[in-house]
């Protein structure tokens, strides 16, 4: 049978289970990409389309945002599976129109019985164009340090769609820019809502949370090199409870297995950091207010105990300048550990 397909699609025969076979188009955006979407967690990215066409048949992708590993063909689009889904019910009324064919010929006289009179009468079919793809846009292209693959993505993410997890340094920068830039959206609130949220102490609160992440970006960073190549990672770690939080006891394990100092790192200053860190403790555990573990932290302090603690907007983007420095001496460890003595 001979099918009417819209451009874009094209019928490629039978298979050897006797199935019919149509190809359908995807078309890419002017810059190349095309989108995927996660069938468990629904976001969508993109994907070059010259890099996803050298890649093996049979490939698994992962959704850069939650993990999700599939077959490739299970992060079709809603937009997507629209197109094929229109190139299957015009295959199918070809066949239907094909099956009752002959029923035109047929004669369709009364019948004394009183049965039903069937008339088929035959026309031409003219497949509908396909609908077209319309999603989200690129706003920047990325390429995989691993596999070389160019992807984007609309939200925080950990993967790479083809290599799975990122490298360390690469989560760690990604988590900084976001930070950095939602300081920098600060700018665009009109002039006359400033007052209002400052005297709520919403820029605080946004302060306090850029450096809760920023604390968490470098805390992933370190567990991440640390454990994939200190030796024996997990015996060092051993009774130490969440160690990477604190920053002495960080940099000691780095100087004990890698024979780094990280206090001493060009750009680092690292009483800064330590100010900076306890800042953070105080105001997830304490409500902001200075107590005794502050105290020890920083004895230069002016504060007393029972004060409270404020962030200020300098505070937060020298956190986010610090960290990335303190990210890049972290994750050179890793591409240096050939070099590291065994104990």
């Amino acid at each position: 049978m001979r099918f009417r397909t819209a451009e874009g699609a094209s019928h490629e025969g039978r298979d050897g289970s006797g199935h019919e076979r149509f190809r359908v188009s995807i078309p890419f955006d002017e810059h190349g990409f095309f989108g995927r979407q996660c069938p468990s967690c629904m976001q969508i990215f993109r994907m070059h389309g010259e890099d996803y066409h050298h890649l093996p048949d049979d490939l698994q992708l992962t959704c850069p945002y939650c993990g999700h590993v599939s077959e490739h063909s299970e992060f079709m689009t809603e937009q997507q599976r629209d197109r094929v889904m229109q190139v299957a019910r015009d295959a199918a009324l070809q066949m239907v129109s094909d099956a009752f064919k002959g029923l035109s010929r047929r004669s369709t006289g009364s019948s004394r019985r009183g049965g039903v009179t069937v008339t088929f009468r035959s026309k031409p079919f003219y497949p509908r164009p396909l609908p077209g793809i319309n999603e989200e846009s690129l706003i920047r292209e990325r390429r995989c340090e691993t596999c070389g693959v160019r992807y984007a993505v609309f939200g925080e993410h950990r993967f790479c769609p083809v290599s799975g997890l990122l490298a360390p340094g690469d989560i760690a920068a990604d988590a900084l820019a976001s930070e950095e830039a939602k300081l920098s959206a600060l700018s665009a609130i009109p002039a006359d809502q400033i007052p209002i949220l400052r005297e709520q102490g919403v820029f605080e609160r946004i302060n306090v949370d850029v450096l809760g992440r920023v604390v968490g970006a470098v805390e992933a960073c370190a567990s991440s090199v640390f454990r994939n190549h200190a030796l024996n990672a997990e015996a060092a770690l051993r009774g130490k409870g969440n160690v990477f939080q604190r920053l002495d006891d960080l940099a000691g394990l780095f100087r004990d297995a890698f024979g780094v100092e990280l206090a001493t790192v060009d750009g680092v200053r690292w009483p800064e950091l330590v100010r900076l860190w306890a800042a953070r403790h105080v105001h997830t555990h304490a409500g902001g207010l200075v107590d005794d573990r502050y105290l020890r932290a920083v004895p230069a302090s002016r504060l007393a105990a029972g004060q409270r603690v404020v962030v200020t907007d300098a505070d937060a983007h020298l956190a986010i300048q610090q960290a990335r420095l303190l990210c890049d001496a972290i994750t050179l460890v890793g591409g240096t550990q050939a070099s590291v003595p065994s104990a």
